[in-house]
């Protein structure tokens, strides 16, 4: 079997990305939401992307962001994967011309098969829990309610942390993982042994599926 993915998002600081890619870090992401308190300028994102080492991959995040926006972040770090989360649509996620995630909020009741249907170009589906505005507020959705047989890879996001991330890739068997608050000290500044801690702890889990798989 692969291994899980991770990703953390959020970064802010040079150490910080310094700090992630040494815990292990597979995709760092960078939030263009100006009313994030962990935004960044798409000039201050890639200044932080210009640090990663070959194969770790730069997220632009983006929330409704209208086409000067893209541009301008897309145009920072052309080399970056877009994650959109806001309410874009199809049409406006293949219009970035970009390999893109998609947030998908898991409220109760939430079609998911059909969400990955319409939007059937992404390369995943970012699970996240459904709270007032966007993001999850670092919260954990239902696991339950991710149904089997999505068919597209999903990033399971939500108030992961390294208490609760090993159970999270035991239960959804996700592609990917994706942290931000459960790894900080304070909003958008990491915690390099938080950090550190959630990487093992994914690790963990991987090893356990390889033993039962054996």
């Amino acid at each position: 079997m692969s291994r899980t993915r991770i990703k953390i998002c959020g970064l802010t600081r040079e150490a910080d990305v310094d700090a992630a890619v040494e815990a292990g870090a597979d995709a760092l992401g960078f939030v263009l939401w100006a009313t994030s308190p962990r935004h960044v300028s798409a000039a201050r994102a890639a200044e932080l992307a210009r640090r990663l080492p070959p194969f770790v991959t730069p997220v632009l995040l983006f929330v409704n962001a209208g086409a000067d926006e893209l541009a301008s972040g897309l145009g920072a770090v052309p080399h970056a994967l877009v994650q959109f989360h806001g309410d874009e649509t199809p049409a406006q996620c293949q219009a970035a011309g970009r390999a893109y995630l998609r947030a998908a909020r898991m409220a109760e009741g939430f079609d998911l098969l059909d969400f990955a249907r319409r939007f059937a170009t992404a390369r995943a589906l970012l699970l996240d829990a459904h709270v007032e505005g966007y993001g999850g507020a670092g919260r954990i959705f239902d696991w339950s309610r991710v149904p089997p047989g999505v068919p597209c890879p999903v990033v399971l996001s939500g108030g992961l942390n390294p208490a609760n991330v090993t159970d999270g890739v035991l239960r959804v068997r996700p592609f990917a993982v994706d942290v931000s608050s459960g790894v900080e000290s304070a909003k958008g500044i990491k915690d390099a042994g938080l950090m550190r801690r959630f990487c093992d702890a994914v690790r963990e889990a991987d090893a356990r599926l390889a033993d039962v798989a054996t």
